[in-house]
């Protein structure tokens, strides 16, 4: 099937755009989970996970208000930004401080359940961090909608509920390329997701099972000077 025009488009100017060397800044150690909203994750098991991998920023899905309190658990900045009309949302706890307060960013919703994604700068680089929905056009549509809104070098991670390739134009797919979630608690599938655009991958792997149906995502990035 043939891409669309104006996504090759998009690609090309993408590509063009921007040329790319190493930076001297070490990379950065960033963790994606799905907390599972209630019945997963506490706030001391996410404590644990930042005493045993030493992320400089964890990224969630699924936080609810009870979440909250991590900052005074284990210090660090940290903000979170419920879905519409839902008890959980996206939230980030980081070492490094944000270069502004991370903020919410409207993307493509379904019918049932609005969405939108949380963006976070940092002085040299950006993330989003996502809980995209399930069906396969639409979360597609909400990465392309993200990637025309972030400035390389970014990244974008998170719950992407895809399977297949994501075909963003301009950004690779970085993460580690084993089972993340059980479906039905019986397929394994590969649903937490890195993208990269102006982003050097140094390491990544998923993190052993742990409090909850999502296997956390751990990788190393660098960011990289445009020329």
């Amino acid at each position: 099937m043939r891409r669309p025009l104006s996504r090759l488009v998009e690609f090309a100017r993408r590509k063009s755009a921007h040329s790319f060397v190493a930076c001297d800044m070490e990379g950065v150690r960033v963790i994606s989970w799905n907390l599972l909203r209630r019945t997963g994750a506490t706030v001391h098991d996410i404590a644990a996970l930042i005493e045993a991998e030493k992320p400089d920023v964890l990224l969630m899905q699924e936080a609810t208000v009870e979440i909250d309190v991590l900052p005074d658990v284990i210090g660090g900045h940290y903000a979170r930004n419920p879905q519409p009309g839902r008890i959980h949302g996206v939230a980030c706890w980081s070492r490094i401080p944000f270069a502004r307060a991370p903020r919410a960013c409207t993307i493509p919703s379904g019918p049932l359940f609005k969405r939108h994604a949380q963006i976070i700068e940092y002085e040299n680089f950006s993330l989003a961090n996502v809980h995209l929905s399930h069906g396969q056009m639409l979360n597609r549509k909400q990465l392309r909608r993200l990637a025309t809104l972030l400035s390389p070098p970014c990244a974008i991670l998170g719950d992407f509920n895809l399977l297949g390739p994501t075909l963003v134009p301009g950004f690779k797919d970085v993460g580690p390329k084993a089972p993340t979630h059980r479906m039905v608690d019986l397929l394994p599938i590969r649903i937490d997701r890195c993208l990269v655009e102006g982003m050097q991958c140094l390491s990544a792997r998923v993190l052993p099972v742990f409090a909850s149906d999502h296997r956390p995502i751990a990788v190393t990035l660098r960011p990289l000077i445009g020329l």
